[in-house]
């Protein structure tokens, strides 16, 4: 299981190395243009309602190409449809900057569903050829800032469920309604969540959220 996971991360950090190449960003510059994204996401990047992610503490990398993949209309959030169009690539990077310099403020995890959560996160599952999740986003849910993946402690669960409940029936799709086949972290994802039940993924849900 560890050889496959480093044969995973390996092949991700070949294939995202040009993707991750992006303007520096100005912390200051993105807190002055993140007025508007208060709203949803909360003023420091800790977002109140649960359908909509905590930013704070996400990575930079990350976090612009989610900004670009919206604007783009390879992954489709009506939320996020009147604000992308007039982001820049230098707003995106000021605004990545920004939230990746705040600090989350976690939730907490159901007693009843951490050991289960815990397993899948650390350990996978080999039965069903799961890797653990620590393979990607650390040991500490923090991400792989190198390899621009995503920083997942202390969000919350419900919008985690969703995402992987949305990976699981297909992943993001773009604004064709096509799979986006090119798209490694899809991919994974997609590869990943397939093999999870509902149980397991309201359990890793919810252990994440209270790791911070």
């Amino acid at each position: 299981m560890k050889l496959v996971a480093n044969v995973l991360v390996a092949a991700a950090l070949a294939a995202g190395a040009v993707n991750l190449a992006q303007a520096a960003g100005d912390a200051e510059a993105g807190k002055n243009k993140s007025a508007v994204c208060g709203a949803c996401h909360g003023a420091d990047g800790n977002s109140m309602i649960p359908n909509f992610p905590k930013l704070a503490g996400q990575v930079e990398a990350y976090t612009v190409k989610q900004l670009k993949d919206m604007k783009s209309g390879d992954r489709v959030v009506p939320e996020m449809a009147g604000i992308v169009p007039g982001l820049s690539e230098q707003d995106m990077a000021d605004l990545a900057a920004y939230y990746a310099s705040q600090t989350i403020k976690g939730g907490s995890a159901d007693p009843d569903l951490v050991k289960h959560g815990e397993d899948v996160f650390r350990a996978g599952k080999a039965d069903a050829g799961v890797t653990a999740c620590t393979a990607c986003h650390g040991a500490k849910g923090k991400g792989m800032p190198e390899a621009g993946f995503p920083a997942l402690a202390g969000q919350h669960s419900a919008y985690l469920e969703a995402q992987l409940k949305a990976f699981r029936a297909a992943g993001r799709e773009d604004h064709e309604g096509k799979r986006r086949e090119n798209d490694g972290e899809a991919k994974m994802m997609r590869a990943t969540a397939a093999r999870l039940s509902d149980d397991d993924i309201k359990a890793l849900s919810s252990y994440i959220n209270g790791m911070y």
